[in-house]
């Protein structure tokens, strides 16, 4: 083949048009031209409109991991700031608790001190205030330790009472403590009177669990008799030891019959049995004050009536 015949041209692809600083040159030319007409016609306004909304989605889209990685960091720090919130709440909620629990302790022990100095103004005998410590761990006796003893003047049958009404009786006296039990023991008996009907009658503890409901009975009640469900008993003073008018219970159940031909009173104690916290210690009625000396026995003592017989 003859070089003659061979095309020497460049291929297409190869081929070059207009000098690219040419082009360079006329669309920059264009450019500013289409710039200074925009300024002085507005005649672009409608075409970025147009471009705006059209391309608003992928703006939109484009903008989405921006915005989860900011919502990301906002919920992380208000989390963080509502956990921190929280825990404060629940250290002051605790707070509040605790010291709510105190207040109600206050109160209560404020309450009891004030019936307890009502009542000892209305007592004619010898009284001295006491703090129940604890329940004696028996478990076949009713009865509570309190804080004050031998050293105190607390004599064995001492009655013991709360704001309320008679609580138990002294049983056993230590040096600084003293056992009480309560009137709700079975083994513990009381005289009482209704104030109704003035009808006098024996208290008997009802054998219980100390979770139950404390209750004493009546015994030995004729099957006519006259008590009514809402009676209140109080002391009568007739036993020489509690003195007369102490409040004790409240009639809850009369039955007409019973087994050994009695009729069943059954009465709820007006003291908070299981709930006392400050009580008062009543001396025996009758019997000296354990800290009088002689001479003020003496003193306290009847005169002696003079010797009226005639001299011999």
């Amino acid at each position: 083949m003859s070089l003659g015949t061979i095309d020497q041209s460049p291929p297409p692809f190869f081929r070059q048009g207009t000098p690219a600083l040419s082009k360079l040159l006329v669309l920059g030319a264009l450019a500013v031209l289409l710039m200074v007409l925009d300024a002085r016609l507005q005649w672009a306004a409608p075409v970025r409109q147009t471009l705006a909304v059209v391309l608003s989605p992928v703006q939109w889209l484009a903008l989405q991991p921006l915005h989860a990685a900011r919502w990301s960091g906002q919920y992380l720090g208000s989390l963080r700031a509502a956990q921190d919130e929280a825990a404060l709440a629940r250290a002051e909620l605790m707070r509040q608790a605790e010291r709510a629990a105190i207040v109600e302790h206050l109160a209560q022990e404020n309450r009891e001190l004030r019936d307890l100095l009502g009542m000892r103004a209305r007592l004619p005998a010898t009284t001295r205030g006491a703090q129940i410590l604890y329940q004696l761990a028996d478990p076949y006796t009713l009865a509570v330790v309190i804080d004050r003893g031998q050293q105190d003047g607390v004599q064995p049958g001492s009655a013991v009472m709360d704001g309320f009404g008679v609580l138990g009786q002294v049983t056993r006296v230590h040096w600084a403590t003293a056992e009480v039990r309560l009137l709700v023991d079975p083994r513990q008996a009381m005289a009482v009177i209704n104030t109704r009907t003035g009808q006098r009658s024996l208290a008997f503890g009802l054998p219980a669990d100390w979770g139950a409901d404390p209750q004493i009975e009546l015994r030995f009640e004729p099957i006519a008799t006259q008590a009514m469900v809402g009676d209140v008993l109080t002391t009568s003073g007739i036993d020489g030891v509690y003195p007369a008018g102490l409040p004790v219970a409240q009639i809850v159940q009369v039955m007409a019959s019973g087994a050994d031909g009695f009729a069943q009173v059954h009465a709820r104690p007006l003291a908070r049995i299981q709930h006392a916290l400050h009580v008062l210690v009543i001396d025996p009625v009758g019997r000296p004050v354990a800290n009088e000396t002689p001479a003020a026995a003496a003193a306290s003592a009847p005169p002696t009536p003079p010797d009226r017989r005639a001299a011999p």
